[in-house]
């Protein structure tokens, strides 16, 4: 479909100064571009709103060793033991040797931090489960959005930075589409602008992903609509490996409300001293957990799922009643309101909880200057395998990754030279036609989600697993048909991608014989000895 074709020769492109493209506007693509922009022309691409990622989500904040009853060996052992035998030690140690300077510059860009006068940079820091002590930054409850406003209006204000809203990637440039005998590469990337309805050829000095995880491949999850899996499956279709997707995680406490499907209550609220209670009022995490509240999210997940299994009841209670209104609303005012909104006053009654999907443990596998296996082809943030979450991804670590390995991944782009300019062949869709009917896509949307909720979840069977992987290819064969014969769209995209997701997720769990971290399988309970990272290998010239 990608060659030129007689009818689109003339739209090929002849490129004198490719920019640096950035797939995604959260805070990995933003750290990246912010990082780049002095020296290189950078163009960052939102499939959706600039602020509708999920950055602007995150509620809890990010990690920062600062204190001075912190260490870097500290933070590096609550990352293994939280990752269960599967973090890789150098990629946590040199994260964490650079989270204060990662704070430090969010603080130089203007985020309004929490603060705390005796604080280290002046800042508040509470504790999330599976911290040895407080070394969060935070900004209430509310981090994530007071850390892409700020980058989002820096991006905004630099010259050398074009932000374009409504752009959706397809698929990545390679030598393959232009025929070339080489190694392959990565030259560009086909982009949907959906105002136009057209897709465009960007070519590229370097794509960085930065599309976030793939929670949208589950029916419940805590995930904004833009979390689709985007940069994983691209990357996969341009022949790099991927790691780790068995491991999917699960946050404990997502609000159980009919009027709110996606709302986290965040780690925080734990961390302050919130309890997990059944009905009656019962505290039930000291049987699951030493930890109790504060236990890492794959056991806190994997009790609440079991009380409920085990009471028959649809949710638990997370009570913050006992920490006071006063305590609640200055730092809990966005939980506060919109739980008061929802008829819920958090300062006198317990907050109804469920489990639901939230991060994409594995991903690309890239080094830690966010290289992939394509060359000019990198990734950051979500999207990625680095290593650092292991079989399970620590409380806050997250948004820390995404701002270490957006600046080395710019310095890295930065200390290469440029690829040579290429004409790049344009989008051909000369053999397809406006799709007949939607409704095709929404069917198979649905269907995908309620699989592997039902199938892949919290607790897994082989069999279970087998089945998801044969419906799954029946809806692959679907989707590839109909992709192979109409124009695309967004939902069709995206719906593309879900399921290339959805696939690797059940084979790398398929091929993982242990319960790990966020895998668990009842038929095999026990964790091995000694255990590797999954890495699924692609074939370039297949795909």
């Amino acid at each position: 479909m990608t060659p030129c074709s007689k009818a689109t020769e003339t739209r090929c492109m002849n490129p004198s100064a490719s920019p640096v493209v950035i797939v995604g506007a959260g805070l990995a693509g933003l750290t990246a571009a912010l990082h780049l922009a002095d020296q290189v022309p950078v163009i960052v691409l939102a499939k959706r709103g600039l602020s509708e990622g999920a950055t602007a989500w995150a509620q809890g904040g990010i990690v920062g060793v600062l204190g001075t009853d912190d260490s870097i060996e500290s933070h590096v052992r609550d990352t293994q033991d939280a990752g269960a035998g599967l973090v890789d030690e150098t990629t946590a140690r040199f994260i964490a040797e650079r989270s204060a300077a990662a704070v430090a510059w969010l603080v130089e860009q203007g985020v309004p931090f929490t603060p705390d006068q005796e604080g280290p940079l002046g800042l508040h820091l509470t504790r999330e489960g599976g911290h040895a002590v407080r070394r969060i930054a935070h900004a209430a409850d509310a981090t994530g959005k007071a850390i892409h406003d700020q980058l989002l209006a820096a991006a905004k204000a630099h010259p050398n930075i074009t932000l374009r809203e409504r752009w959706m990637a397809l698929d990545l440039i390679t030598s393959r589409h232009l025929q070339r005998d080489e190694a392959p590469r990565c030259y560009g990337i086909y982009v949907l602008d959906m105002d136009k309805q057209r897709v465009e050829t960007l070519a590229a000095q370097a794509v960085i992903l930065a599309t976030g995880g793939a929670g949208k491949v589950y029916h419940y999850t805590t995930n904004p609509d833009t979390s689709t899996g985007d940069g994983i499956a691209m990357a996969w279709r341009a022949g790099c490996r991927v790691a780790n997707m068995e491991f999917i995680q699960f946050h404990p406490t997502c609000l159980y409300h009919p009027q709110e499907t996606s709302f986290l209550i965040t780690e925080a609220l734990r961390g302050e001293g919130g309890h997990l209670k059944l009905p009656d009022g019962t505290r039930f995490m000291a049987s699951h957990d030493d930890r109790l509240e504060l236990a890492p999210r794959d056991i806190v997940a994997r009790a609440i799922d079991f009380e409920m299994k085990k009471h028959g009841i649809d949710h638990v209670w997370l009570d913050a009643t006992h920490l006071g209104e006063a305590f609640l609303k200055e730092h809990f005012p966005m939980i506060h309101a919109r739980c008061l909104a929802l008829g819920i006053d958090i300062a006198r009654e317990p907050i109804p909880v469920v489990p639901a999907v939230h991060f994409t443990c594995g991903g690309v596998v890239t080094d830690l200057a966010g290289r992939c296996d394509l060359p000019g082809l990198y990734a950051v943030g979500e999207t990625t395998y680095t290593g650092l979450h292991g079989a399970n991804r620590l409380a806050s670590n997250s948004l820390l990754e995404c701002v270490v390995l957006g600046r080395t991944c710019a310095e890295q782009i930065l200390s290469e030279a440029a690829a040579e300019a290429l004409p790049l062949p344009a989008w051909d869709e000369s053999q397809v036609e406006n799709a007949d009917e939607q409704v095709v896509i929404a069917h198979n949307w649905d269907e995908l989600r309620l699989l592997m909720w039902n199938y892949v979840g919290i607790v897994r069977t082989t069999k279970r697993l087998e089945r998801a992987l044969h419906r799954i290819s029946l809806l692959r064969s679907e989707i590839d048909d109909y992709y192979s014969n109409f124009r695309v769209t967004r939902d069709l995209l995206e719906l593309r991608n879900l399921v290339e997701c959805a696939e690797l997720i059940v084979r790398s769990a398929l091929l993982r014989h242990e319960s790990r971290g966020l895998h668990f399988s009842r038929d095999y309970p026990r964790t091995l000895p000694v255990s590797f990272p999954t890495v699924l290998i692609t074939n370039y010239n297949q795909r």
